[in-house]
């Protein structure tokens, strides 16, 4: 697949683990631009932003839009919306809206979480399915930001339960290393994050005193895609 979840990705409420917590300021609104690429060749820039929808409730979306190479020629367009509430700073899901659109597939997922009754349900187009929820629980959608949160908190590492697209499982992450990394935005020392519980190719760079998202992300499931930082804007 060209273009897909690109901020991917335990029973209980969500375990964080590593050195002695802090608590965590959460962010106010913000705007936040990458260019993305494939295989080293440009697919277009993503914008992520975060707002306030009021009731104790916020709003963090992500669009990437196929502006060069291959995604252009096939209008591949990805949108990605989530609601969620603060948990901590943890951001509890809501709901979470996906929407791939090219000249050939298009595809949507569709996740309501009812907390009154515990139950997720989720609908790809052929009916819901439901399973229970999990206190705490993120989606793929704004993974990269809750494990920013616990950088932010002094965590080196987190164990997040995660409503993927028939449960809710643990996923696990782990500050492996500091490295210098350049992107457009700059020049970093930047905390290292590997997966660990799973052989996803998946490697995030952040500067939690900074940013509350990933300078650079990279994720070989699914292609060799790299998102690097544009630029960053509180709102």
């Amino acid at each position: 697949m060209i273009i897909r979840s690109l901020f991917v990705p335990f029973i209980g409420t969500a375990l964080l683990l590593g050195s002695a917590a802090v608590a965590a300021k959460t962010p106010t609104a913000f705007t936040a631009t990458y260019r993305v690429t494939q295989g080293g060749m440009p697919l277009g820039d993503a914008e992520v932003t975060l707002r306030d929808a009021g009731n104790g409730e916020w709003i963090y979306s992500k669009t990437v839009k196929g502006s060069g190479g291959v995604a252009a020629m096939l209008a591949a367009n990805l949108e990605e919306s989530s609601r969620f509430r603060w948990k901590g700073a943890v951001p509890e899901a809501i709901s979470y809206d996906y929407a791939l659109s090219s000249a050939i597939k298009n595809k949507q997922r569709h996740l309501r979480v009812d907390w009154p009754k515990k139950q997720v349900s989720v609908d790809e187009g052929k009916g819901a399915k439901t399973y229970p929820a999990v206190p705490g629980m993120v989606e793929r959608n704004t993974l990269a930001l809750a494990i920013g949160m616990a950088l932010r908190g002094g965590r080196t590492s987190v164990a997040l339960p995660v409503a993927v697209k028939q449960q809710v499982e643990t996923q696990n992450f782990k500050v492996t290393g500091k490295e210098t990394v350049k992107v457009p935005a700059g020049s970093f020392d930047a905390e290292r994050v590997e997966r660990t519980d799973a052989d996803r190719g998946f490697s995030a760079w952040y500067v939690p005193d900074r940013y509350p998202l990933p300078v650079k992300l990279s994720q070989h499931d699914g292609g060799n895609v790299e998102m690097e930082l544009l630029s960053y804007r509180a709102d």
